[in-house]
């Protein structure tokens, strides 16, 4: 008998969203410094009209790179099904509710939480113009999620170039309803990291109205590679990209504790998405041995370190066997399953035979809270 499942990691990329999105909802200042489609021989392609390039219309990932059969094996997968194909005739099956929630029977999915175009307001290169666009991106996710609100669970996407500007849009979405939680950028502002006071307020209406907040991957952190041989910059790149994930996440959570953000908001909640979870119990076995040998004087937490992580945490994973081991250690009650569709990442249509494969042999109980308990707790769901 298929167990339910929710997918904790899904996502709608800019890639597949509708081509005058922005251009017709923005105000009339910001018109003109809005994303747009533009045709090119490799078809529409999102860009700008200071020049910037932002991917191809349904095409792959959140980049919008266009999909070239036999190199990628999971997006041959997708393509199998006529994602891509259907793409290039205009059918948006991402982003068009009834087609997302086929493929999500497809996939044998109960529902998906959904990461949306976050990534996009710093490539914009324009902070206002981001926050124009992501506002004009959450007022469409609210109507896109609203034709099966137990199935599309859609993050409101919060811009955080200032805790100010996160505040007032928080406070914005939460006033309009449907919405499952705050999606914020994983890498913390360059100004004040998310432990900063100026965040106090931020987090407290985080804290006052329990809207989980989540850390997406933003992918790696590249160093400078002027002048580099081409050999060379591949292997930085597949280096970073290996590792990247991980350490934006460590960072943003050790952050959290020992900046005590989740001692004063103990309501808060947390999310880490494709970071991947192999790496939570050493990180909460740094934190305590930091905190009782070096910190525990100066630093005035009522709980162990690791104590703030399984009340109020939770990260996602799709495959990652490795893990496995260690899921006691990192929580059955913090874990939970995700697809990552349509990224390459990820394993759609496959996800039951993830599922089997890799959570098959835990009791059923633990099996459960990964694959749907706890993102049905976590996300007001019956």
């Amino acid at each position: 008998m298929k167990q339910r499942c929710i997918s904790a990691d899904s996502h709608i990329d800019m890639s597949w969203l509708p081509p005058e999105l922005f251009t017709e909802n923005a105000p009339a200042a910001f018109r003109d410094r809005m994303p747009f489609q533009e045709p090119t021989a490799q078809g529409p392609r999102w860009t700008t009209r200071s020049g910037l390039h932002l991917g191809f219309a349904c095409a792959l990932g959140a980049t919008g790179r266009p999909y070239e059969p036999g190199k990628i094996q999971r997006a041959d997968r997708m393509a199998e099904h006529g994602l891509f194909s259907d793409g290039a005739k205009g059918i948006r099956r991402i982003s068009t509710p009834e087609l997302r929630v086929r493929d999500q029977a497809l996939d044998g999915v109960d529902g998906e939480v959904l990461y949306g175009i976050l990534g996009m307001s710093d490539r914009l290169k324009d902070d206002e113009a981001s926050v124009v666009m992501l506002r004009i991106y959450n007022d469409w996710l609210r109507t896109f999620c609203a034709y099966a609100p137990s199935r599309l669970l859609g993050l409101a996407n919060i811009p955080c170039h200032t805790p100010e500007m996160a505040l007032q849009e928080a406070m914005r979405i939460a006033a309009a309803g449907g919405y499952r939680g705050l999606d914020m950028a994983a890498a913390a502002p360059t100004a004040k990291p998310y432990y900063h006071p100026d965040w106090n307020p931020f987090w407290a209406f985080a804290n006052e109205t329990r809207m989980p907040v989540h850390f997406h991957t933003f992918g790696p952190e590249m160093p400078d590679m002027t002048g580099w041989d081409a050999v060379t910059r591949e292997g930085a790149r597949g280096a970073a990209f290996a590792c990247g994930q991980i350490f934006r996440a460590a960072r943003v959570l050790t952050g959290l504790v020992m900046g005590g953000v989740l001692e004063r908001f103990p309501q808060v909640r947390i999310v880490f998405a494709e970071s991947g979870i192999g790496w939570i119990p050493y990180i909460l076995d740094r934190l305590n041995w930091s905190y009782d040998e070096e910190f525990r004087h100066t630093i005035k937490l009522s709980l162990r370190p690791s104590d703030y992580w399984y009340r109020q945490c939770h990260a996602s994973f799709q495959t990652e066997e490795s893990a496995i081991p260690v899921l006691q250690h990192a929580g059955y009650d913090n874990i939970l399953w995700a697809s990552d569709f349509p990224h390459p990442d990820g394993i759609w249509p496959d996800s039951q035979s993830y599922i089997h494969k890799l959570f098959d042999h835990l009791p059923q109980a633990e099996r459960h809270k990964i694959i749907y308990g706890n993102a049905a707790r976590l996300y007001g769901l019956s």
